[in-house]
């Protein structure tokens, strides 16, 4: 079944797939998730609407696959020797006006996740396991070069406390999430509940 996905797949090209997953994300922020349709993506992207079933199976597949293209690389490509440099280092790969897009297309999203179980389901698969996965392998070097106790309890909540802080910006002080809000908050919450020392 793999194979014959990945055979359909590679009808289109990369170049061609990441200007498909742009205007989804386009369409994303523009009329919301319950509002898009693959007849909107079809007439934006020049597509036919069976194409985009055939590769994607449907809306839900289609805009997870989006959302995880549009992310910059995987968490664990980052090693810079320590807990603080990785989480820090992983700030740079967005800046705040790119933030301030992804935090309305997440909340957007995250709207939807009520009423939508197969949207649910693709970003549980595609996004929140791997991102945990990714994130737990950081948390493992840290705690292997002692960084860490292996039994600290706030280990199963890093990326509970990352998203929690990212997410909650607008709610809580009407204001986008930044780089520096973000550090701020890596080296006054995350760090010290994880028991790093402060820098």
């Amino acid at each position: 079944m793999a194979e014959v996905a990945t055979a359909r797949r590679s009808r289109i090209t990369p170049e061609r797939e990441a200007e498909l997953y742009g205007a989804v994300l386009d369409l994303l922020r523009e009329v919301g998730y319950d509002a898009l349709t693959m007849d909107a993506v079809a007439a934006r992207t020049r597509s036919s609407k069976a194409t985009l079933y055939r590769q994607w199976g449907g809306k839900a597949e289609l805009v997870v696959k989006a959302i995880r293209h549009n992310k910059p690389g995987q968490v664990t490509d980052i090693d810079t020797g320590s807990l603080r440099g990785d989480l820090h280092a992983l700030l740079t790969r967005e800046d705040d006006c790119t933030m301030e897009q992804n935090s309305a297309l997440l909340r957007g999203v995250a709207m939807a996740l009520h009423r939508n179980p197969d949207l649910r389901q693709a970003l549980r698969e595609q996004l929140i396991e791997p991102e945990t996965a990714e994130f737990r392998r950081v948390l493992q070097r840290a705690v292997d070069r002692g960084e860490i106790r292996p039994d600290c309890p706030a280990l199963d909540f890093l990326l509970h406390m990352m998203v929690g802080g990212f997410a909650t910006t607008v709610l809580l002080d009407e204001q986008p999430p930044t780089r520096a809000f973000l550090a701020s908050y890596i080296d006054a919450v995350i760090l010290p509940a994880l028991g790093v020392p402060a820098p």
